[in-house]
């Protein structure tokens, strides 16, 4: 059996960070706060086999031409899917005379940070850069310890300003202090190891981040005219991801749940990760009888999953019933690893049941608002008395004389 019945055993997937990795990204932070390019160089040299005097690097990469192609169409499904989520700035303009409304604001630079080494994701270039365009963000850089080709061209496609080869928490701090090279950003985004998600979460506040992702994890609910061969497939997808990965099957026919279990089976043999696969689905891969579909989406819904699959008859039908989910998958046609690439949508997404409060990454993360007002006297004076009253109330005897002081005789 690859798949437990015991749900609780997803409970404790968080990545625990240790007291010593805080202690040695703290120092970091401080050190690259105080120091400035000279601590950079020494953790690039130290961590990243740094050679050289400037961290940036010009994008000269050898293009390959059909993957310069993928790339192009992928960015094409992603630029059409985000720019539907373009904020708008708004005013009202009262009868009295009152002007209120908000205006949209761009970020002025981003910092997107590339994983680099044995790891190569030239699809995440592309979902954190490509809103963050769409937005109207001024510059963009990218920090990687030691981009790729396939990393570089990507670069290219969507237009990423400077490219600074370093990575680590000294590169998160970097782009959140500013150091003579490097420059401040607004917000940092991207995907990263332990210290670079510890160093995201202590910079915050200083600079906006987008999230704290957790092991990647997918849910599939199943009823009897689901395909066992592609829900195998679909849960290993995510499983080879990391051994703490989570794969969770909810089915309303215990033949389904039989039948993957043969499936996961059968298919793993043939796979390159199969031992991370094995592992992840041994702790984390979950198989679950719902009595009925009410009874699976409630507890997708309690779960709140990364990615949700739905494999049922009239699946557009049932997509009312998700209240809880990153990204939602419809029909055995639509599996999660097109949404990975090419469907458009965002593969940035909240994750460990943060589903419940956060959304995926989109064009609203690389703007901020600002709201006006304007006033005639005439109306101000309509209000004198109540705003004075309130801010009496509330002991701040200023704020009512800056209303009194307008009315002074």
């Amino acid at each position: 059996m690859l798949l437990n019945r015991d749900l609780s055993l997803t409970k404790n997937r968080r990545q625990i960070v240790r007291a010593e990795i805080e202690q040695t990204v703290k120092e970091i932070l401080d050190n690259v706060r105080r120091n400035g390019d000279h601590a950079v160089k020494m953790y690039a040299e130290k961590f990243d086999n740094f050679a050289g005097d400037t961290f940036e690097i010009t994008n000269t990469v050898v293009e390959d031409a059909n993957f310069m192609r993928i790339l192009e169409r992928a960015k094409s499904q992603i630029e059409e899917f985000h720019r539907n989520q373009i904020q708008k700035s708004w005013s009202i303009n009262k009868d009295n005379g009152v002007i209120m409304g908000q205006v949209v604001h761009p970020l002025q630079r981003v910092a997107v940070y590339v994983p680099g080494g044995t790891a190569s994701y030239p699809s995440s270039v592309l979902m954190n850069v490509i809103p963050a365009k769409i937005a109207g963000v001024d510059e963009i850089i990218m920090l990687c310890p030691n981009p790729t080709a396939e990393v570089l061209m990507a670069a290219k496609v969507v237009g990423i300003d400077k490219i600074y080869k370093i990575g680590g928490a000294q590169a998160i701090a970097a782009a959140a202090y500013g150091t003579q090279r490097i420059p401040k950003a607004d917000k940092i985004v991207g995907p990263g190891n332990i210290y670079v998600a510890a160093a995201k979460k202590m910079v915050y506040g200083e600079v906006d981040i987008d999230m704290i992702a957790g092991p990647s994890e997918i849910l599939i609910i199943a009823d009897e005219t689901a395909n066992p061969k592609y829900i195998a497939a679909d849960l290993m997808s995510q499983a080879e991801h990391d051994r703490m990965a989570s794969s969770i099957l909810i089915a309303t026919d215990e033949k389904i749940l039989q039948k993957t279990e043969e499936e996961l089976a059968r298919q793993l043999k043939y796979l390159k990760r199969r031992e991370i696969i094995e592992e992840s689905l041994k702790n984390y891969g979950i198989g679950i009888a719902a009595a009925n579909l009410a009874e699976a989406f409630a507890l997708s819904n309690e779960i709140a999953p990364e990615h949700l699959e739905i494999l049922t008859q009239n699946p557009l039908e049932k997509l009312p019933m998700v209240k809880n989910a990153g990204s939602v998958f419809l029909g055995e046609n639509t599996p999660e690893a097109l949404g990975d690439y090419m469907s458009g949508t965002n593969h940035v997404l909240p994750t460990g049941g943060t589903a419940k409060f956060y959304s995926p990454l989109g064009v609203y993360d690389f703007v901020k608002f600002s709201s006006y007002s304007y006033y005639p006297r005439e109306v101000l004076a309509q209000f004198k008395d109540d705003v004075v009253n309130f801010a009496n109330l509330e002991g701040l005897d200023a704020h009512a004389n800056s209303i009194e002081a307008r009315f002074d005789k």
